[in-house]
């Protein structure tokens, strides 16, 4: 049977199809595919369309709901694969990633920590709505590098400040850093609350990778 095609990775998360998600990641896994690849290009490709129909009307909470459990079910069967196929190899850093409490927005945030996870991070996602002593405390259990924060509202984005205030508070030193994006956070508001900024998820690696070598 030939392996699945990156298309049809995608598709499965699109239609919200979780049995199809699950027996798609499963094959991609036993058959030694790239699951880097496979993730970015199939499964984040899916779930980037399913954030696109939402915003543009096509999309209603039910499908917005469904492809995103479509993705966590993949991701659930991929990810550990991953890290088995890395064997000893060190993981890049600890992301505590989660969307901001009074912010329900999850598909970016999902995404965002799904290329994290399969570039070699170790990420502890708290879902969304997630208050500021939750993240701090999940960051001092696990030694966090760096806290990642998602706000999708611009009446939420103040609780990304409150946030890096209180990192710095917390004792965690300069070698916690912070990582905001979402739609109306912008590079001098990340400069303004002293943090660094991600447009998009692909780049949310590359900065925290350039974090990381600071």
């Amino acid at each position: 049977m030939a392996a699945p095609s990156y298309a049809e990775l995608k598709q499965a998360i699109v239609d919200g199809d979780v049995e199809r998600a699950r027996v798609l990641a499963q094959a991609i896994v036993e058959d030694g595919t790239d699951l880097v690849a496979a993730v970015e290009h199939g499964f984040a490709a899916g779930i980037r369309k399913v954030g696109d129909l939402w915003e543009e009307g096509e999309y209603f909470l039910p499908e917005l709901v469904q492809g995103a459990e479509a993705m966590k079910v993949a991701m659930g069967i991929v990810n550990p694969a991953i890290q088995r196929r890395r064997g000893g190899q060190q993981s890049k850093g600890r992301v505590v990633i989660g969307t901001v409490h009074g912010d329900l927005h999850d598909i970016g945030k999902t995404l965002v920590g799904t290329l994290l996870g399969a570039n070699g991070f170790e990420v502890f996602d708290l879902g969304n709505d997630v208050p500021v002593d939750a993240f701090v405390a999940k960051a001092g259990e696990v030694g966090a590098d760096i806290v990642a924060a998602s706000a999708l509202l611009t009446t939420t984005m103040p609780v990304q400040k409150s946030l890096a205030e209180a990192v710095a508070a917390a004792g965690f030193g300069r070698s916690t850093r912070i990582l905001i994006g979402g739609a109306p956070a912008t590079p001098a508001w990340a400069k303004e609350i002293g943090a660094a900024f991600a447009e998009n998820a692909m780049r949310a690696v590359a900065v925290a990778e350039s974090l990381m070598r600071q």
